[in-house]
Parts: C-alpha cells; structure tokens; sequence
C-alpha cells in the first residue's frame, strides 16, 4: 500500500454529515437451537454458502475437497507496485473495455472481495458486475453496493464501506456455482482481492440466489463480539474456578470426560488495566437528545449502560429513560483541561428491564457548558451475579451502519467527528498488565495433545493492551472485571485440560475462569480417523528479519487455516514513514506448492482496511481502530504504553475463505517491501488440524526426463520443449530455477499410479505462464471430468504450480489411471514442465486413538 507520510491529526474539530443508511432492525440474542448433526467423514468440500456462517460449530471439519485460490493486483515482479496504476489489476479487458478481474471455470465458489481505489471511496471502479453458471447475480454500482443501497443480503456487515473499516471496501457475502464465474468491473479497480474456492465436483453446490436475504446469517453476524455465533448445543455445562497464579505457577482446570465439545472460554482478570489511549469519533447535541435500540438478556437481574464521553466539555447532563420511563441522568461534572476520555454508567431500575430482550435507550439534553457529547454505548445485562456485555453501539460518522443497525437517531446535533484522547492511567500498572498479557499463557490439552499455547492478550485478540476487541469468535471487554472471551469451538474425544501458565514474573490474583462445553458423541470418530481437527492456537514472537518474510503458521498434516491476530510493534525510528512495515504482502503455500495460492497487497490489507487504516472522513487520519466481524485494527499507540515507535494490532478472520491443507501449509507476510522493515510481531494463527496427512504424492512425470516420459507413456501433440529459467512468485521470486517445459497445441497424455483407496486425486502442474489463459479439458480414463482453466499469467516470475481436482467418481479403486489433457481450442498452447499426481487418502483407520505429543 502507499508509502507516505503519516498525517497529523487536525485540532479543529469537523463535522460530516451522512446520511443514514435504512437496514435491518437491531439483532437480538439467538433462540436456542439443537446443533445439527456433523456430516459423515468425507473427502468433502466444507459447508458451502450461507451454511458457512449457520454451521460455525462445525469448523473442526477439514476440506480435502477443495481449494482456496486468490485473484489480487499485486505486483508480479514482486515489488511494491500494488494497485497504484492498476498494472496488474485486469486479467484481461472485455470487447467493451471494461476489466475482468476473476474468472474461474468447474464448479466453487466465490468467498470474499475487498477493494481500496481512494481512502473514502470506491465509486471510480464504477459498475461490478458477477456472473455465475452464465447468469448475472449481482450488478450495480461497487460503491452502493458496500454502501448497502442493494438491500440483503448485501447489506452490512456482509458488506462494509470505507468508513466501516478504515479505507477499505469488502463484500463478504459467499457465493456459490457450479460450472464458471467471472467477476467485471467497468474501470480498473487498482488494488483489490477476490478470494475464491474450487471444488472436484458439484455435489452439494447451488448457484447463489440474490433474492435470498439470508436474515438469519446477517442477525447472527450483526451480534459480533457479544455473543455466541454458533446454535446453542444441549447439555452444555460451564466449569468455574478462581485465578490466582503466582509467576512460574501453573492453574489446571480439567474438564469432563468426552467426547465433548468446547463451546465458550472466558477469562477475567481485574488486575489487567484497559489501554488508555485511542482513537473514536462521535457525535454532540445542544439542545436536543438521541436514542437507540439495544439487545439484553431476558434472563437479565438488571442493565447496566456506560457512555464514553469527552470530558473536556464541562457540566454536561442528560437525562436518561427507559422504554419512555426514566432511568437516571448523565452527569460529567467540571471539564478536564485539554479533554480526555471518560465513562460513566447507569444502573437501570430491574423493573424497567425484567424479562426483555431489547430496550429503547433514550437521552434528553438537561445542560452543558457547550453541549453533551457520545462516542460510545455499551450495554451489560446482569446474569447470575456478572455483568455480560449484551451490546456495543458506535456513535460517528465512521458507523453509521452501527447507528441505522441499533436504529439510532440524533436530534439538534451540534458536531460529529474523531478524537484522540488517554483515560487517566498508572505507567507502572500499564506496564504490569502488558507483562500479563503477554506472560500469562493460555494452554489447552486435548487428548494429551497440548494444540493452543498463546499469550492470553493476543489470543483473545488484544495482544498491545487490553483494549476493547469485538470478532466474531472471540471479545474483551474493557469495563472493570469485564471478560475475555472465547467461543472458537474445539472438540475433543476423550480428555481436556485448560492451564493458564504465569511466565510474566507478575503475580496474577482476583481472577476467573469459566469454560463451557457439551457432549457430541459425533466427535470421537472423526477426530480418531482424521476427518475432524483439533483446535490449535499457534503464537510466536521476535524480531523481524530482514529478506526474511514473517511466519504466521508452518504445520504439517492436514488441516484449516481460520485466521490470525496480529501485534505488530514498528522500529522505524522519527523522520521516516514509520508505518513502512504495512508495506507488506501475505502470502500461503498449501501443501509444499511453490507458488502461493493467496497473495495480497499489503498488511491493511490483508486485514481488509486501505490506506495505513485512513480515517476518510475525519481529517485523513492514519491508524485509526474499526471492528468488523472478520477484521480490524483493534489498537494503534504512538510512542506511549511501552510502544517505543508507533505499534498496532489487528485481526483477521478467515471463514469462507478459510485456508484447507491437506499435506501442510506455510503462511507469510512480509514486514515492508520484501520484507525490509524492522519490527517486533507476534502473532497468534487459529487452525484445526492432524498430524497426518490426507494428500500423498503417488506419481511424478517429468517433461524433461526421457526416462519419465516413457515409464509414463507420455504423448503430446503438436509440442515443442526447450528449457526455461526463471522464477516462482512469492518468496523465492529471485531464486532462478531452470526445468525443461513443454508447449502443446494438441492432446498431452500420461499414465500415472494413484492410491487404490483413494477418495479422488488432485492433479500438479508447474508450467510457463508468460502466456495467461491456458485452458484444457480434463479426461480420466477417457471420461471428462471438468475444464482446467489457469488465466494467471506473468513475463517476470514465469513459473507457475497449480493444481485441478479430480473427483472420486472417477478414481475410485483404481491403482492407475490415464489422464488426458486437450487444450481448447482459441487458447494458448498448454505449457508444462511437470506433473505431479496426488491421491486424497481419506479418513484414516482407528489405530488405538488420536494423534498424541505436543506440536
């Protein structure tokens, strides 16, 4: 993304006035449902569609089935030229002029799109359109489109606009085919990603329908960060323990006997301070008032409402009512000098919320020096004696979807816009609460298998402070005693233990740790035969090295790559960019490929911002925090808090898009244009896994090996070979590597080895891709079984690995079979330099229990 300098906030305190979007009413918490039922161990394809967000509590299941791929500007000689000039943003143009950005044949689907042309807006892109299985699902202009003028499900947060996450543009909606897409913008987008997945066959696939407004899946994600998104399973039953751990001490909770599920994992720590300084805008009002809509519990003893508030505007009160009934008044009190952020709460009367799921809050203007200021609600229901978080609202220009969701409205409003300001706070106790929450470490055995072991700030998505943190799966809530909370499920067949271990030399007390969990007599089989995974928290921390991308995760065997919090403490010194390190790409390899299947723009980026996380519309300001479901910055500090320079931390999400392996993955970002920048990261990737594999190599044919060619029987028409050096893209894009490839006009065929048990076969190619959209009809044993279409192509780094699925129809109880490979004809000759032919090996047979030893 640019490098530039970092703005400077402005004093002057703007206003912008937006109009407010009109979308669904305010969720509520979810009717308890029985969880369904995990389908049969399968070399499957993973829920598809919407059954993405409805099944959240069967993440554990592993996709041998299919394989996430990316579409993205970035720069194909591997430098920094990411979407600037649009070089590398077009596949190709259609009659029209207008930019084919994805294109993919057989069937999939696609996952998510992000988009950034400037920090405000994406209405220079003009009209997208989606086309898929020949027919157009989504037409219109990209910029209404994340503004949500399209209506549901294209609404928020299933689509976010620049204000929504700080200078990007995302539609998150999955859409499903079952024969092509194609994805057309009417200009060039400059920088975008279009993530999709593919799929050996179409069983189970629907075309996405645009008329289903899919309801259920947008109240569901609309409740993120303050409430379990997954249906409610029977027989849960919660675990409760003090903390208190001296430093080298060890707290063990084991949990019941399996085979059961982890459902919610919270943790308070009372002694761990909030993080004093951030970022928020808000709105005012003199005179006049606002209210809103907010979800609590029914089973609520009481609500509890906390306001932040710039204290540097004095004697501000407001009067509060409930429902029409009153319910207390806000009262600031003098003003503090030079402002600063303050919260103050009401306790709502129990009579006023007994047995409600909603309430309407409403705030009259009393009094003020100048006028009553809000940036902030949260709302707290009281259940069995602890106060739960129940709702967040975000007041500003920035969250004007936040406000239409609650059905806020303003009256005699008399400003709006950010401001950065610091809660009062100790540097001694700040500095102890960062030593516990990087020290404090959170360990989880299953099944004698230790697979999370992570800081308790960074794997509930905090890593730089406790700072408020709202995802999908996972929140910290900043109020005194406010949770830490986890609701990642993770299965286990037979035994659990969670230990918190205190290696920050503080001695951790007053504390306490609930986890819930309940029966699923379906886990024990797929986790002992490996169509199922073990939850795993993998986090490390150090130094950054420079040419040396930094490692979210390397693992072995198989699995499913969620996502990662990433803490991210710059070393640039003052009087250069000192946020130079989001100069850097994310790249993953699955399965030992030497090329990357995802490969991005930059870090904002990747956590689906633009810009260094540009505020648009207060003043052009870099840094500055969002929440959105699946991604967001969650701290930014300048020089205070023990940040030596300017440090963030932020998280994304992958669901639909989640990363499948079937024989390990490496996934890297860079720190800066090839990886230059020095820093300090840490950082904490969320994946369920097996230590064995399901992919297998059974063959190799090797275009440049005479001896290959014939033990393979080997034919290709109209084909020319000569030998080629260049590179792969990614992090080996200035390792030269010379192989023999091959060009053919006609047919190519070989004959190749493959498991006889397999569950389908995953076909290998490294090729030439100086020329784009080589395309071939792929036949196994005379019977087609789908289009290879690659439109990739790149001059510089010519080397290319890609792979197409075969399904088990085809393969199945077969030792060998002949492929046969027919280029289409219009299109380029079909390049190869090898082949490689991997068998799906399915579940595995029980073998006395699951994987054991610690990862």
């Amino acid at each position: 993304m640019p490098n530039r300098s970092r703005a400077v906030p402005e004093s002057r305190w703007i206003y912008l006035g937006i109009a407010v979007l009109t979308i669904f009413a305010l969720a509520v918490p979810a009717r308890a449902v029985a969880a369904p039922a995990l389908p049969a161990p399968s070399a499957d394809k993973g829920p598809v569609g919407w059954d993405t967000y409805r099944t959240l509590d069967a993440m554990e299941r592993l996709r041998p089935g299919e394989q996430v791929r990316q579409f993205s500007s970035f720069d194909r000689t591997g430098g920094n030229d990411d979407g600037f000039n649009g070089t590398y943003s077009c596949l190709r143009h259609e009659p029209g002029g207008e930019c084919v950005i994805a294109e993919a044949g057989g069937p999939g689907e696609i996952s998510s799109m992000w988009f950034t042309y400037a920090a405000g807006s994406v209405a220079a892109v003009g009209q997208i359109t989606v086309e898929l299985d020949g027919r157009v699902v989504l037409q219109g202009s990209l910029q209404d489109i994340v503004n949500g003028a399209k209506g549901a499900p294209f609404v928020w947060p299933l689509v976010g606009n620049s204000a929504d996450t700080m200078g990007g543009s995302v539609i998150k909606v999955p859409m499903p085919y079952t024969r092509s897409m194609k994805i057309v913008t009417q200009n060039n987008p400059h920088f975008y990603h279009v993530t999709y997945r593919q799929f050996a066959d179409a069983d189970g696939v629907r075309t996405f329908n645009p008329n289903d407004p899919a309801t259920d899946v947008i109240q569901r994600l609309r409740g993120y960060g303050v409430r379990d998104p997954k249906p409610l399973a029977p027989g849960v039953r919660s675990q409760e323990t003090g903390v208190t751990v001296a430093p080298g001490a060890v707290l063990s909770l084991p949990l019941p006997g399996g085979p059961r599920q982890v459902t919610e994992l919270t943790l308070r720590l009372p002694q761990v301070a909030t993080g004093p300084g951030l970022f928020d805008d808000g709105r005012a009002y003199n005179p006049g008032g606002s209210s809103f809509t907010a979800a609590i519990d029914p089973a609520n003893q009481g609500v509890r409402v906390t306001r932040r508030y710039d204290a540097g505007i004095g004697d501000q009160r407001a009067d509060v009512t409930v429902d029409g009934r009153p319910a207390g008044q806000w009262s600031s009190g003098p003003a503090v000098p030079g402002g600063a952020w303050a919260d103050q709460t009401i306790d709502v009367p129990p009579p006023l919320t007994a047995g409600k799921s909603r309430i309407r809050i409403a705030n009259a203007f009393a009094s003020s020096s100048v006028d009553v200021n809000e940036f902030r609600y949260e709302v707290h229901s009281k259940i069995g004696g602890q106060w739960v978080l129940t709702d967040v609202l975000d007041v500003g220009n920035d969250h004007v979807t936040d406000e239409s969701a609650h059905g806020y409205q303003i009256s005699g409003q008399s400003w709006a816009g950010l401001r950065y300001f610091r809660y009062p706070a100790d540097d001694a106790v700040l500095a102890d609460a960062q030593a516990v929450l990087d020290g404090l470490r959170l360990r989880i055995i299953f099944d004698g298998r230790t697979t999370v072991d992570a800081g308790v700030g960074e794997f509930f998505g905090s890593g730089l402070g406790r700072y408020s943190t709202r995802t999908l799966l996972s929140s910290v809530d900043t109020v005194d005693n406010g949770a830490f909370t986890s609701w990642w499920p993770m299965p286990y067949a037979r035994s659990a233990t969670v230990q918190l271990v205190n290696t920050s030399g503080v001695p951790v007390s007053g504390g306490s740790l609930s986890v819930s969990s309940a029966p699923d007599g379906s886990v024990a089989g797929g986790l002992e035969d490996g169509s199922l995974g073990y939850f795993h928290a993998t986090q490390h921390r150090a130094d950054t090295v420079d040419g040396k991308d930094w490692n979210f995760l390397t693992a072995q065997g198989r699995g499913v790559f969620y996502g990662v919090t990433m803490s991210m403490r710059g070393l640039i010194p003052p009087g250069q960019n000192q946020l130079n390190f989001l100069e850097g790409d994310e790249r993953e390899y699955a399965d030992g490929s030497q090329s990357p299947q995802i490969h991005g723009t930059g870090t904002e980026d990747f956590a689906e911002s633009g810009w260094y996380f540009q505020d648009a519309r207060n003043g052009g300001i870099e840094g500055v925090p969002y929440a959105m479901p699946q991604a967001g910055l969650v701290s930014h500090q300048n020089a205070e808090a023990g940040c030596q320079y300017v440090c963030l931390n932020s998280y994304r999400l992958m669901l639909a898009d989640a990363v499948a392996f079937g024989d390990g993955i490496e996934f890297d970002i860079e720190h800066g244009d090839r990886s230059t920048q020095p820093a300090n990261y840490s950082s904490t990737a969320y994946w369920y896994g097996q230590n064995s594999p399901s992919l297998e190599r059974s063959d190799v044919v090797d275009i440049g090996d005479t001896a290959s060619r014939a033990g393979h029987g080997y034919l290709a028409t109209g084909e020319t070979t000569a030998p080629l050096t260049s590179t792969f893209e990614g992090k080996n894009d200035r390792t030269p590597v010379t192989m023999t490839t091959a060009s053919s006009t006609g047919p190519v065929q070989f004959t190749a080895r493959v498991d006889q048990a397999n569950q389908g076969l995953r076909l290998r190619r490294i090729s030439d891709q100086a020329s784009s959209y080589q395309r071939a009809n792929v036949y196994i044993d005379g019977e087609r079984v789908g289009e290879w279409l690659q439109p990739l192509g790149n001059t510089h780094s010519r080397w290319l690995e890609d792979a197409f699925d075969v399904p088990a129809s085809a393969t199945r109880g077969k030792s060998t079979v002949t492929v046969r490979l027919e280029p289409v004809a219009g299109a380029p000759a079909w390049s190869a330099a090898r082949y490689a032919v991997l068998s799906q090996v399915g579940p595995l047979t029980p073998v006395g229990g699951a994987d054991t030893g610690s990862d």
